[in-house]
């Protein structure tokens, strides 16, 4: 395998200081039921040459004790405006916060991403109560 142009390039990620994803209490805890949200306007910045990215990002949730601001939380995506990240970390880091702020029951997060040089991007996880 050759070394690659990438090589410690997205490193930081896991570490990256975002803004905080407020929350308030779900008056409805002892019920399963799902919150979706579409975000039409995610942008992010291609790490490789620095153009933006463009996404449609879906997410579904079933609360537990909290559910997400959705003011903060649009402020929390805001801070990827300017960020060199790849289409899977974007998706990986969200989620991942997301999971860490709020605790769901469940959780799965779809990144729609623009095509870009002909391919289209989507990446997909979901959160089941892992780890």
């Amino acid at each position: 395998m050759s070394d690659s142009k990438y090589e410690g390039l997205q490193s930081e990620i896991r570490d990256w200081k975002t803004p905080e994803i407020e929350l308030f209490e779900n008056v409805y805890p002892d019920r399963d039921y799902e919150i979706q949200m579409s975000v039409n306007e995610f942008s992010c910045i291609c790490p490789k040459t620095g153009q933006p990215d463009f996404a449609v990002l879906k997410l579904t949730y079933v609360p537990d004790k909290h559910c997400l601001e959705l003011k903060s939380f649009k402020e929390y995506l805001l801070a990827y405006r300017d960020k060199g990240i790849f289409h899977e970390n974007v998706v990986n880091r969200v989620l991942d916060d997301v999971v860490a702020a709020a605790k769901p029951r469940r959780a799965r997060l779809e990144g729609i991403f623009n095509s870009r040089g002909g391919i289209q991007t989507t990446v997909v996880r979901e959160w089941a109560g892992e780890k």
